[in-house]
C-alpha cells in the first residue's frame, strides 16, 4: 500500500468533496432515469410520430441523448467509487503508474484523479 502525501484535513477534504459530488450525481442519474421512463412511455404510444414532431426533438433522438448522460453519470460514480476506496485504503492522492504523489492542487481540480499530472501527459501523448 503506498502512502500518501496529503494530510489527514485534506483527506477528509477530498472525501467529503467526493461524497457531496455522488450525491449530486445520483440525484441526477435518478431525474434521468424518471425522464427515459417517460420516453419509453412515449415511443410505446403508437400514436406518437417520432420522426415529424415540429415541437422538438425525436423520441428516438431524445431516447440516445438521455442514454448517453446516463452512461456518463455512471462512469462519473463509478470514478468517485474508486477514489473513496483510495481514500480508504489510504492510496488516494499516489499516482497509480508511477506512484509519486499526485498533489492536492490537482485532486481539487480533478478529485478522482488517478494520475500525476506528468503520468496523464504522458497517456494522454500515446492516445493522440
Amino acid at each position: 500500500m503506498a502512502s500518501t502525501s496529503l494530510t489527514d484535513a485534506e483527506l477528509r477534504h477530498f472525501d467529503k468533496a467526493l461524497r457531496d459530488q455522488r450525491a449530486i450525481i445520483a440525484t441526477e442519474l435518478n431525474r434521468l432515469a424518471e425522464s427515459l421512463t417517460s420516453v419509453r412511455e412515449a415511443r410505446s404510444d403508437g400514436s406518437a410520430d417520432d420522426e415529424h414532431d415540429p415541437e422538438g426533438p425525436t423520441l428516438s433522438g431524445e431516447w440516445s441523448r438521455i442514454v448517453g448522460v446516463h452512461g456518463e453519470f455512471n462512469e462519473k460514480v463509478a470514478a468517485i467509487d474508486r477514489a473513496l476506496a483510495r481514500i480508504s485504503d489510504g492510496s488516494y492522492g499516489t499516482c497509480l503508474r508511477c506512484s509519486k504523489p499526485i498533489g492536492a492542487a490537482r485532486l481539487s481540480a480533478l478529485l478522482t484523479a488517478e494520475l500525476c499530472i506528468v503520468c496523464a501527459r504522458q497517456v494522454e501523448g500515446r492516445s493522440r
